[in-house]
C-alpha cells in the first residue's frame, strides 16, 4: 500500500497535469518542444542497441511502464518522462535512435546510461553517449529541423521557445572519481579540484548548447550518490548512514553548478538557465516520506538487476529499484517539485513551469 505522503506526492502530480490541461488550448503542450540530455536518469533507450553493460532493455525493468521494458533504468517513468507530461506532451519524447520525420518537432531524448561531461567516463562499461556526443547528435537534429521547416531561422525560432533540461556529472563520480583502480583523476585532483575541472567542462558544452539554439535551459544537480545501495555495499559506511565522502563531493559539484548558472545568465541575456536542486529534494528522512526501504534496491538489492530476475512487490515502499536508480515513486516526487516548486531551495532561481512560460 502506498503510504500517506507518497498519495500527497502523485495527487500534487495529477493537480498539477489537470491543471495544465485546463489551460492549454486544444490540447497544446506549453512548449512546442523538450530536448532531453543526461545519463541513466533520463535514458529512455539510447544504449539498447550499444555493446555496453548499462543497458537494461529487458525484464524487470519496465514492469510499471506501460510498454514494458524500454530501456529506461528504472520500474516505470523516469523523471523527465514525469516533466514531458507536466509540460503538456501527449506521448513520451522519443530517444534518438527511435525519432524520425517530424517526430523531432516534439523533441529528442539524446540520455544515455553510462555517460558523464568527461569523454572517458563510463568507459569501463563498454559504449555510451557522451555528452560531449549527444550534443553532435542535437546539431543533427536541429539541421533535420531546419530542413523539415524550411531553413535555419525558422528551426532557430522553433527551437529557441522549447525547454531543455541537462542532467549529468553522477558518472563522473560513480564511474569515475570513485573507482581509483580504473581512472585516475582521484589522484590527479583533490574532490574541489576535480568539481572544478568538470564545471569548467561542463560551461564549455553548455555554451556549445546556447550556439545551437538552446534558450530555456534546466540544469539537474546530482542527487545523493552516497546513499545509492552499490556505493554502500562498496564503502560499508555505519548502518542508516550514507558515504559522506561521496556526498560532500556531489555538494562541492553543485555548488560550483549553481554558481555556473548565475554566470551564464549573466553572460546570456537572451536566455535563462535555471539550476534543479536534487539533492535537496531528495533529502531529509525518506522513511518519514513513507519509504520503507532505502539502503537496498527492490531489484537485485545492493548486487545489481539480473534478467529476469524477480522484483519487490512493494515498489512504491523503495527508494531505489535497483542498486543506483530511483523508483518511478521518488520520480514523480523530484519531477513534480523541479516542475512547480514547493520551496524555494527547490530551485535557482526560477522552476520548469515558469521556465516554460517565459
Amino acid at each position: 500500500m502506498a503510504s500517506t505522503h507518497q498519495k500527497i506526492w502523485w495527487s500534487v502530480f495529477l493537480t498539477l497535469l489537470l491543471s495544465n490541461c485546463q489551460h492549454e488550448v486544444d490540447g497544446a503542450p506549453q512548449v512546442p518542444c523538450y530536448f532531453i540530455f543526461g545519463d541513466s536518469l533520463s535514458d529512455s533507450g539510447n544504449n539498447n542497441l550499444l555493446v555496453t553493460k548499462a543497458k537494461v532493455n529487458f525484464k524487470p525493468y519496465g514492469i510499471d511502464f506501460p510498454q514494458g521494458p524500454t530501456g529506461r533504468f528504472t520500474n516505470g517513468r523516469t523523471i523527465v518522462d514525469f516533466i514531458s507530461e507536466l509540460l503538456g506532451f501527449l506521448g513520451f519524447i522519443p530517444s534518438f535512435v527511435t525519432a524520425t520525420g517530424k517526430d523531432i518537432l516534439k523533441g529528442v531524448n539524446y540520455a544515455s546510461g553510462a555517460a558523464g561531461i568527461r569523454d572517458e567516463t563510463g568507459q569501463h562499461l563498454g559504449d555510451r553517449i557522451t555528452l560531449t556526443r549527444q550534443l553532435r547528435n542535437y546539431q543533427l537534429t536541429v539541421a533535420q529541423i531546419a530542413t523539415l521547416l524550411g531553413g535555419a531561422a525558422a528551426a532557430a525560432d522553433q527551437v529557441s521557445k522549447c525547454v531543455f533540461t541537462v542532467g549529468i556529472g553522477s558518472n563522473d563520480y560513480i564511474n569515475n572519481y570513485f573507482l581509483p583502480n580504473l581512472y585516475p583523476t582521484s589522484k590527479e585532483f583533490t574532490p574541489d579540484q576535480y568539481a572544478t575541472a568538470l564545471i569548467a567542462q561542463y560551461s564549455l558544452q553548455l555554451k556549445t548548447l546556447h550556439k545551437f539554439g538552446a534558450r530555456k535551459v534546466a540544469l539537474f544537480g546530482l542527487g545523493l550518490i552516497g546513499c545509492a545501495p552499490a556505493e554502500l555495499a562498496a564503502f560499508s559506511p555505519p548502518k542508516g548512514t550514507c558515504v559522506n565522502n561521496i556526498n560532500s563531493a556531489v555538494q562541492l559539484f553543485n555548488d560550483k553548478l549553481k554558481s555556473l548558472v548565475n554566470d551564464l545568465n549573466t553572460k546570456f541575456t537572451d536566455s535563462k538557465f535555471t539550476y534543479i536542486n536534487i539533492f535537496g529534494i531528495g533529502s531529509g528522512d525518506p522513511k518519514a516520506a513513507g519509504f520503507k526501504v532505502t539502503d537496498s534496491g527492490c531489484c537485485g538489492g545492493r548486487t545489481g538487476c539480473a534478467a529476469s530476475a524477480t522484483p519487490c512487490s512493494n515498489r512504491r515502499e523503495f527508494v531505489f529499484f535497483d542498486e543506483f536508480h530511483p523508483t518511478e515513486a521518488v520520480n514523480v516526487n523530484l519531477a513534480a517539485r523541479a516542475y512547480k516548486s514547493s520551496i524555494p531551495s527547490d530551485v535557482s532561481p526560477i522552476d520548469i513551469n515558469t521556465l516554460a512560460n517565459l
